[in-house]
């Protein structure tokens, strides 16, 4: 009585001694002995109960038997391949994908990065810069630098980085020319620059509108870098973020922080991305030294 089949791996020698011709070059390309291959086109034609090649002076040439069980052997084949190649591309890690506003993107925050690279090499990034809030639930990033004036979605794992804080600025030519408003009630009579994206809440944007006349703003740009350099030309007063302006020359803060513009600097990371173990080795090791460049 015959044996069951069981031994998957006999159906790879199988293939490759059809494919070759000969138990001999079939050892060369697996990278096993000659006799192993043999023992195992035999142990297969026992289990099986079918004479599977005509053994010649020529070597070996499959039978009917052998022809008909090609295509389940290679269909065999095609799903151990299909196999190993899911098995490592769920086991190789995937991109931290990070979005933040470009400005968080410093070179301090860059230095902390190639940092962690440098320790996990294996571990890759992809950095998505935008104003707008991508939803981390439902997998448009991992990890989010955010600003917040409420309380993030409790179900984020959540990490404090700072408090940021905005004032108007402007810059010397302006003050030469127009001087420079001493607290939030003087803004009559000077002009403004706001930043206002569509689809994008934006508090500063709105607390300006709130307190001048719309003929005060000279314009409202859709690009942060246009809104910045219109503020440091001259062109007009706009609200900056102290970290973010720092010790830059040419602007100057005509008043000290409204603490109804402050915002919590949070580090967010999305459930599914904290399962993972290279997401969590990271914010451990990024979270403390970026909260750090904001002391």
């Amino acid at each position: 009585m015959k044996s069951a089949f069981r031994n998957w791996s006999d159906v790879r020698v199988f293939l490759a001694v059809v494919r070759e011709g000969s138990t001999l070059a079939a050892s060369k390309i697996l990278d096993i002995a000659q006799p192993t291959v043999a023992r195992r086109i035999e142990a297969l034609e026992h289990e099986t109960g079918l004479t599977l090649f005509e053994r010649g002076t020529r070597g070996f040439r499959p039978t009917e038997a052998a022809k008909r069980l090609m295509p389940l052997a290679e269909a065999i084949e095609a799903a151990a391949q299909a196999f190993s190649s899911q098995a490592d591309e769920m086991t190789r890690p995937r991109p931290i994908r990070i979005t933040a506003f470009s400005g968080n993107f410093s070179d301090g925050a860059t230095q902390i990065f190639s940092d962690f690279s440098a320790l996990h090499p294996e571990v890759p990034f992809e950095f998505l810069p935008t104003v707008a809030t991508l939803d981390l639930k439902a997998g448009e990033a991992d990890v989010a630098l955010r600003l917040v004036r409420s309380q993030p979605d409790p179900d984020l794992i959540c990490r404090r980085i700072s408090t940021a804080r905005w004032t108007l600025y402007g810059s010397p030519a302006y003050r030469d020319k127009h001087g420079l408003p001493a607290t939030t009630e003087d803004l009559a009579g000077h002009v403004f620059a706001t930043f206002q994206r569509d689809g994008v809440a934006n508090r500063l944007h709105e607390w300006i509108v709130a307190r001048v006349q719309p003929n005060q703003i000279a314009s409202t740009f859709r690009e942060y870098q246009l809104f910045e350099a219109a503020v440091k030309s001259g062109a007009a007063l706009g609200i900056m973020n102290l970290r973010m302006v720092g010790d830059a020359p040419n602007l100057i803060a005509c008043f000290d922080p409204p603490a109804e513009l402050d915002a919590e600097h949070l580090m967010l990371v999305s459930p599914e991305a904290w399962r993972r173990p290279e997401v969590k080795a990271f914010t451990r090791f990024f979270a403390p030294r970026y909260a750090a460049l904001y002391r």
